[in-house]
């Protein structure tokens, strides 16, 4: 199995986060898309995405509402986007990403998170060398020969196309999400993305067979989930020997 089957998995392990948590998330995301351009979806393809993003994460219209209200009032908030790096065992490896109103409870917070796991935190650049930062898309409906006559009729560039048990994975450069994003809305109106994101893609995996890693990676991964202002967690763990 291949990496489609990773992003499947990790878009499969989104489902079960807190339902507080992913409401802020979306209400961060759709407030940030909304201040920096026009409050109206119809206006900012930014804006519409989160917006669908939400949606499909099942999260409230009042919470979509409120976001947007909240861009739209100048309500004197201001979030950074922080990545934190670290490492874990048999050569594991961890993005954190973050959209923070406080760095410093942030840090502090993804700090205890790597440490009473048993991992180790990284400097800036200790772990992001060693992922791609590509566009994916995932979804059914079309294979891969299908995606690429598409993409190629689009002009739109992409590194590679995997199929897999009737799922189409599309990994291309981030400066071609939305080429690549609204190629595929073109060619099927109706399509359901699985995976809709720019996301750091190991260059290699690893697999934990450990007992005790396997639980510390599992305590990781809780202790992120608590934390709001995590947006995401990429790995270069394995997820097929997990049961």
């Amino acid at each position: 199995m291949g990496r489609a089957y990773e992003v499947r998995a990790a878009s499969m392990a989104k489902t079960a986060a807190k339902k507080s948590k992913t409401n802020a998330k979306y209400g961060r995301l759709i407030y940030l898309a909304a201040k920096n351009g026009e409050p109206n979806p119809d206006l900012n393809p930014n804006l519409r995405r989160e917006i669908e993003k939400a949606k499909k994460e099942n999260v409230p219209q009042d919470v979509i509402k409120r976001a947007i209200e909240k861009a739209i009032g100048g309500t004197a908030e201001e979030y950074h986007a922080v990545r934190y790096e670290g490492f874990g065992p048999n050569n594991s490896m961890f993005i954190v990403e973050c959209l923070t109103d406080n760095t410093n409870r942030t840090f502090s917070e993804v700090r205890v998170a790597f440490t009473k796991s048993g991992f180790k935190m990284g400097v800036d650049g200790s772990v992001v060398h060693m992922f791609k930062n590509q566009a994916v898309f995932s979804f059914e409906g079309l294979n891969d020969e299908e995606t690429l006559e598409i993409l190629i009729e689009e002009d739109c560039e992409v590194d590679d196309i995997e199929y897999e048990d009737g799922l189409t994975t599309v990994f291309g450069p981030i400066t071609e999400y939305g080429k690549i994003r609204d190629a595929l809305v073109k060619a099927m109106p109706d399509i359901n993305f699985l995976e809709d994101q720019v996301a750091w893609i190991p260059i290699q995996y690893t697999t934990l067979t450990d007992e005790k890693d396997l639980e510390q990676f599992e305590k990781f991964k809780s202790m992120l989930d608590d934390i709001d202002e995590v947006q995401d967690l990429f790995h270069n763990v394995s997820l097929e020997q997990k049961s």
